[in-house]
């Protein structure tokens, strides 16, 4: 997938990772019509993405081939499983296609 994870972390979170969490949560249940407490966080990881489309690369774009420090939180519900990433600082978001 493109990412050596670093270190996993477990609540009660640090609180960078706790804003990117609470982000993709409150994303996610907007995106679906749920309320936050019907998403569980199926992990929350410190990654090192392989290149700058952080693990999401959108076809026709190039990106930077340098290591980007970033995170990946992953959530569930329904038996489905939604992937968010983040890197530089910017906000968790969804990465609909994982590549």
């Amino acid at each position: 997938m493109g990412h050596q994870v670093i270190s996993s972390f477990a609540p009660p979170y640090p609180a960078p990772m706790a804003a990117l969490v609470d982000g993709a949560m409150a994303d996610l249940a907007g995106r679906l019509g749920l309320a936050p407490a019907d998403i569980t966080v199926e992990g929350v990881h410190a990654v090192v993405w392989s290149d700058g489309s952080i693990g999401c690369p959108q076809p026709g774009m190039l990106y930077t081939q340098a290591l980007v420090e970033g995170a990946l939180i992953l959530l569930g519900t329904g038996g489905a499983r939604y992937s968010y990433h983040s890197a530089g600082g910017r906000p968790a978001f969804l990465c609909e296609r994982p590549g």
